[in-house]
């Protein structure tokens, strides 16, 4: 969702040659709230989850470790599990993988499990699709507790009404009106497969699964189908903004409090689903249980 980084990519696997030692490949899954950093993208300051994260592996591989995600997040944006396959010469265990480098992680970000991948793995290429949830406190004044970790309208909201105007955007589409100013993406066609709301208690649940998002993409769906949600527009009035491919035509961006990186699937042979299942039929459930 970010612009494309300057970070430089992680090399592929080297050859082997007599005396030098193999280079692995690890995936690793992680978890934060992103509520005090700019986001995943590193930054010249360093106040982002990727520069933290190298930063711990550095410190337990004793080598720079660069990192390569399936999806980075903004600024505030929190993930389950987020992948990330790293590089290394490194030989240890995959527990010592998990506790070594979270000994020297902030308590904001967490590596939840690791797997030794074969070398054509890639946390980004290799993804078939990504998943999203937000969660949406609607009441009249937000509780304490859920600052940061959940957005918040206080207008009733029309459930049936933004059920039928998700519709319109499940499939392949050009989404250039929900796209950032700023998203860097060669191309706004996106296929969205799963976009589902429900709502549960105070909760509005949205969960949205696409092979790829643009910059901004989920939040800029979240304002318009919330937009629908108030009764400022019918639901046909998505289709008409989807349709104007103008970034003008829809709602503001609205807030990052509630977006989590729930999932990132891959091809079955990589083994990565038995380590990070995500029901997408019971979203709240999942991240409850998981963040």
């Amino acid at each position: 969702m970010h612009p494309t980084p300057t970070h430089q990519p992680v090399p592929e696997h080297t050859a082997v040659t007599d005396g030098e030692p193999p280079t692995r490949r690890i995936a690793l899954g992680v978890a934060y709230n992103g509520k005090p950093y700019l986001g995943w993208q590193t930054q010249p300051g360093g106040r982002t989850v990727q520069d933290t994260l190298e930063k711990a592996l550095a410190a337990f591989t004793c080598e720079p470790t660069p990192t390569i995600c399936a999806g980075r997040t903004d600024t505030g944006v929190h993930a389950r599990a987020q992948v990330v396959h790293v590089n290394t010469l490194v030989d240890r265990r995959m527990e010592s993988w998990v506790r070594g480098v979270n000994a020297h992680l902030p308590p904001e970000i967490t590596v939840r499990w690791a797997r030794q991948m074969p070398e054509d793995f890639h946390a980004r290429f290799s993804a078939q699709s990504r998943t999203y949830v937000y969660l949406l406190r609607n009441e009249r004044i937000l509780s304490p507790h859920w600052h940061g970790r959940a957005g918040w309208d206080f207008h009733p909201l029309d459930l049936n009404a933004m059920q039928q105007a998700a519709k319109y955007l499940v499939g392949q589409h050009d989404f250039s009106s929900f796209r950032s100013s700023q998203c860097q993406a060669a191309n706004p066609i996106r296929t969205v497969e799963h976009l589902d709301i429900v709502q549960e208690g105070a909760f509005f649940v949205f969960t949205l699964r696409a092979n790829a998002f643009l910059h901004h993409m989920v939040r800029n769906i979240l304002g318009c189908l919330l937009f629908v949600g108030k009764g400022r527009h019918e639901p046909d009035w998505i289709a008409q903004v989807l349709a104007q491919c103008d970034r003008k035509m829809a709602a503001p961006t609205f807030m990052a409090d509630g977006l989590y990186f729930a999932q990132a699937s891959y091809p079955g042979h990589f083994g990565l689903d038995s380590l990070d299942y995500f029901d997408v039929n019971r979203p709240l459930q999942a991240l409850l249980f998981d963040v």
